[in-house]
């Protein structure tokens, strides 16, 4: 699969799924939330799907989209892009930096690791080199 805005999926599942369901989300998006629960229950009772989560930061309506999905992958880096990811969107009124520490110390990650991982940016623009900036 191909990674979308320069980050990588993130899959849950097996490789030789027969069904794969992808999910192009914000950590800001109310429906992104919305939906998460009704994900949970096709995953539990579809046999052995794949799941692959696709960032799609949608910058221009949720400020907080973007430095939400470098939370994501700043704590996949010690292997805990799965709880952040559940923490993200079961807290989406609360992705300011702050929180996105809150939620890394939550987890046990090493915040100064992660504090350190929000200031480098790992994404960037589709078709383009340069870096959208830390916000």
């Amino acid at each position: 699969m191909t990674p979308y805005w320069g980050f990588p999926d993130h899959i849950r599942g097996p490789a030789d799924a027969k069904v794969t369901l992808v999910e192009y989300g914000d950590f800001q998006c109310p429906y992104c939330g919305q939906a998460e629960p009704v994900v949970r229950a096709l995953l539990a009772n579809f046999g052995d799907p794949r799941y692959v989560w696709r960032h799609l930061p949608l910058t221009d309506v949720h400020p907080n989209a973007a430095l939400s999905a470098e939370a994501g992958e700043a704590a996949d880096r010690p292997r805990a892009f799965w709880p952040m990811h559940d923490l993200l969107l079961q807290h989406q009124q609360e992705l300011r930096p702050v929180h996105l520490v809150r939620c890394a110390a939550d987890l046990g990650l090493d915040v100064d690791q992660f504090r350190e991982d929000l200031r480098r940016p790992c994404r960037r623009r589709p078709g383009g080199d340069d870096h959208l900036g830390s916000q």
